[in-house]
């Protein structure tokens, strides 16, 4: 059998990273698990198995007791690179009920549970509708509700991006009304009328395209076992982790991380981890407008 992985079709390579996928995470795989994802044949399964083998010999021994195949113990990712977010937030998609328990490649899901979190009102059709204006390049008049207003009212709008700030979904816009680019949620757009061409293009969100780096470090008035234990929790090196954001999503990312009050506000306990390269991130922060108004002047860097 040809080990050529280039001249193998899709669909057959997405069969033999579900096989290392299994391996890895659940220890074992068989015909009946490649049959019942992907709705193949046996002939077809135990072909796929076989090809696995011709990649990996390795990676997978048959076990005559428990018929069925088993990791090997020099096992090696051949097709897949295993990823504890990617397999996290497939088990919370899973107990959300976003993604069908059948659609999922995790075989045995453990017992989950999260904090709740409120659910946003966003309208299917209104976000189709903003959806399809950002594909069109088109701008769309939409009734908004923003904070700063007692009332709803009508404006356009240009949007070219979607955003989620941890908490809640937005659309990144040009606002034709206050004539900048802002945050719209898209749980405050409460109905659209219209629509026609933009002639403003996203390469002018200058906002939307950089990037800023936060520097983050435990708290310095942690114990250095507790320094420790946060540096584990965010995977720093050197006593620091590097977190990359969109300079229009600077706001959100500090305020989720509690690194946008004082850090003397809080015991270390709570506050767990300080913005290093602060002054530097102080040049960028209110850079870009949300629906509490346009946005700042911002000190030269």
């Amino acid at each position: 059998m040809a080990n050529d992985r280039s001249e193998l079709r899709w669909g057959v390579e997405q069969r033999l990273e579900f096989i290392e996928f299994r391996l890895f995470w659940e220890g074992h795989v068989n015909r009946s698990d490649l049959m019942d994802q992907f709705g193949v044949s046996v002939n077809q399964a135990s072909t796929d198995l076989n090809r696995y083998i011709g990649f990996a010999p390795d990676n997978m021994v048959y076990d005559k007791s428990a018929r069925t195949y088993v990791r090997g113990s020099e096992f090696k990712p051949q097709f897949l690179e295993p990823d504890a977010s990617r397999y996290l937030a497939q088990l919370r998609s899973v107990a959300d009920g976003i993604l069908d328990r059948e659609d999922s490649w995790i075989a045995d899901l453990p017992p989950y549970a999260s904090a709740p979190t409120p659910v946003r009102g966003v309208s299917p059709v209104k976000l189709r509708s903003v959806v399809g204006a950002i594909r069109r390049s088109e701008a769309v008049e939409v009734r908004y509700q923003s904070l700063s207003s007692p009332e709803p009212r009508w404006r356009w709008i240009a949007p070219h991006a979607i955003a989620f700030d941890g908490f809640r979904w937005h659309t990144r816009a040009f606002c034709l009304t206050d004539d900048c680019f802002k945050d719209f949620l898209l749980s405050r757009i409460l109905d659209i009328r219209g629509s026609r061409e933009s002639e403003v293009s996203a390469s002018d969100d200058s906002d939307w395209l950089s990037e800023v780096t936060l520097e983050v470090g435990p708290h310095p008035e942690l114990s250095e076992t507790q320094a420790k234990v946060i540096a584990l929790d965010y995977g720093m090196r050197g006593g620091k982790a590097k977190i990359r954001v969109r300079r229009a999503l600077l706001h959100y990312a500090l305020r989720r991380l509690g690194l946008d009050t004082d850090p003397a506000a809080r015991r270390p306990q709570d506050q767990q981890i300080v913005l290093l390269n602060r002054e530097h991130i102080d040049c960028h922060i209110s850079s870009a407008g949300n629906d509490f108004g346009p946005a700042n002047q911002v000190p030269e860097c």
